[in-house]
């Protein structure tokens, strides 16, 4: 996978396929039903990835590292920001510590482009970074997911791991988050849930991040309101758009004006 429409990145790398669910946000996740259609595809990558769980596809906790993946940005010579593991989680547990370090060292050779990492393990990306992968990369985002305030512990763990940009996917926000402390994150990106099981998004939700991202300088990024409008009324995702508050919001990390 490479070009993308997702709205904040330009492209998608996946050195890493499979997952398992860990809390409430994972429960419509696209990757799985993605992955079942490559399977059914006979794309080898992901045979095997997912099960069936009444009328639902999920992971079934299998990850596979893909060395040969590892080679992909080196032959993109424009610039991109790229989403690392759009299909995965990088600092899943059955990731060796040895391969996430093969993926900085791809990132660090290859510093025109700007990595966006993802992750509901920020525990496990602070401890390594710590640990094996102790220089900080000025062309690597750091982020981690939060979805409603049971998760909101995530935001400690990424506030303190080594990054030039830390952010946060408010996404699917399915959940108030709060007076969420976003001290030293550079990065919001909010947006409601899609698909035909999408669960509801409150536009107040979205006025307790807005509010916290003036109060703390961080970059405010909507991307969508997903199957749920402001009027809390049922939609398609292009009918209830990604206006917020009279206009859309596509600000970026002030690092990273220009990648």
């Amino acid at each position: 996978m490479a070009e993308t429409q997702i709205e904040w990145t330009d492209a998608t790398w996946n050195p890493v396929a499979g997952c398992s669910i860990v809390s409430a946000g994972c429960t419509n996740c696209y990757a799985m039903e993605m992955a079942r259609r490559l399977h059914a595809m006979d794309v080898a990558k992901y045979k095997g990835l997912t099960r069936r769980s009444g009328k639902r596809t999920v992971w079934n906790g299998i990850v596979r590292e893909d060395a040969d993946a590892l080679a992909i940005p080196f032959s993109w010579k424009k610039p991109r920001k790229i989403f690392v593991n759009s299909m995965s989680d990088l600092f899943h547990e059955r990731v060796g510590d040895g391969f996430v370090q093969k993926v900085w060292d791809v990132m660090r050779a290859t510093p025109h482009h700007h990595y966006q990492i993802l992750t509901k393990r920020p525990e496990r990306m602070d401890l390594l970074l710590r640990s094996k992968i102790p220089d900080v990369l000025p062309n690597v985002w750091l982020g981690t997911s939060v979805e409603n305030e049971d998760v909101i512990g995530r935001v400690d763990y990424l506030r303190h791991v080594p990054a030039a940009i830390r952010f946060i996917s408010f996404e699917p926000l399915i959940g108030s988050v709060g007076a969420v402390d976003l001290r030293n994150i550079d990065w919001a990106i909010v947006g409601g849930e899609s698909g035909r099981s999408a669960r509801p998004i409150r536009e107040e939700w979205i006025d307790e991040i807005y509010e916290q991202c003036t109060l703390h300088g961080a970059a405010f990024f909507f991307k969508q309101w997903g199957a749920w409008g402001k009027d809390n009324k049922r939609r398609s995702k292009k009918a209830n758009g990604r206006e917020y508050r009279g206009t859309h919001w596509d600000q970026m990390p002030k690092a990273a004006v220009g990648a």
